[in-house]
């Protein structure tokens, strides 16, 4: 059960503004943190604001699921949800200007291709790269195995995600058999489906619980289409006598589309400018040690010799039975913070 779930209890928050802060944080930290290394010259001009990083995290979360939605073969929309919301859990508690967004965010479709046993190979992972070549795909696989490991300890080993997918197949199954008013339920899914597509790129998924979402996106296809739900809330769901609790509803339905309509994405320019100002901080703060932060992208600094495709597999194979080892002493040892 979701509310069970270390989603519910862990990854639910109760506003914006808490979240918000969480981010703020995490840029304070990194900056506190370079400011202090003791460093000549260091100036706080040549840092990321807090709204800077936004412009960077909605630059690549779009980027993830553009990679997501070209994906051969063709990635389950759970998959993808799973991987946008590792992305935004990760970032929570940690700043682009210490981990550079373009490995992350593959490594997080990879961790949620294995999570959401949508079984591809790792060299069909990065196959999908089509603008690097063999050797840069084996070095950007390198980065992605070396990351995994980071990011599961920082999502807090909490990998099950609950997406609103499949609350909304119910619903529409629920439609189909308990309420004959609505002539076609299935008329609903597109502009449902579209509403979770958005919602997916909001903080929604950190606010509220996922049945939620789903229940906001069928209601709001059935007001677009000019079709009245009322009964089906007060009747089948039985909320009539239940005023608190249609109330609250009624206002997180609110809150969730004032998300969606607030949501836009940064402008070119300004992800160009943000752009070269993250990948100077990350050129002169990072230390020798953790180059590899600042993605793929930068040619040189990560490669290593080419290696044999047995010797690849082998790794991968290695690293796979290194990550079990971890989540099966998590399960059976603490029990209690995993879903």
């Amino acid at each position: 059960m979701f509310h069970r779930s270390s989603q519910g209890k862990y990854w639910i928050f109760l506003s914006e503004d808490d979240v918000e802060q969480k981010r703020y944080q995490a840029n304070q930290k990194f900056r506190n943190k370079i400011l202090e290394s003791g460093k000549t010259a260091v100036s706080e001009s040549k840092l990321l604001e807090r709204h800077e990083e936004d412009v960077i995290f909605r630059h690549y979360e779009k980027r993830l699921v553009d990679f997501c939605n070209a994906f051969k073969p063709v990635m389950p929309k759970s998959v993808v949800g799973t991987a946008i919301m590792y992305f935004r859990r990760f970032y929570l508690n940690n700043s682009s200007m210490e981990y550079h967004p373009r490995i992350i965010m593959l490594t997080c479709a990879y961790l949620s291709c294995k999570v959401d046993e949508f079984n591809v190979s790792s060299t069909q992972f990065v196959g999908n790269l089509l603008q690097e070549t063999p050797a840069g795909q084996e070095m950007v696989l390198e980065q992605i195995l070396e990351y995994e490991l980071l990011l599961i300890q920082q999502l807090n080993f909490h990998l099950v995600v609950h997406n609103p997918y499949r609350p909304m197949e119910g619903l529409l199954i629920d439609l189909k058999t308990r309420f004959p008013t609505l002539e076609n339920p299935e008329s609903l899914r597109k502009n449902a489906d579209d509403f979770l597509t958005q919602a997916a790129m909001t903080d929604a998924g950190l606010l509220f619980p996922p049945s939620q979402i789903a229940l906001t996106a069928i209601l709001n296809s059935a007001s677009r289409a000019g079709l009245s739900m009322e009964s089906y809330l007060t009747e089948c769901l039985q909320l009539k006598e239940d005023k608190e609790t249609l109330s609250k509803m009624y206002d997180s339905m609110r809150r969730m589309k004032t998300l969606l309509k607030k949501y836009e994405l940064p402008k070119p320019e300004n992800v160009n400018a943000c752009k070269k100002k993250l990948e100077r901080i990350h050129a002169e703060f990072s230390s020798t040690s953790n180059k590899r932060k600042r993605g793929y992208e930068e040619e040189g600094h990560v490669a290593k010799e080419p290696r044999l495709t047995e010797e690849v597999g082998l790794h991968c194979a290695l690293h796979a039975d290194l990550v079990k080892e971890h989540i099966f002493k998590l399960l059976f040892g603490f029990v209690a913070g995993v879903d």
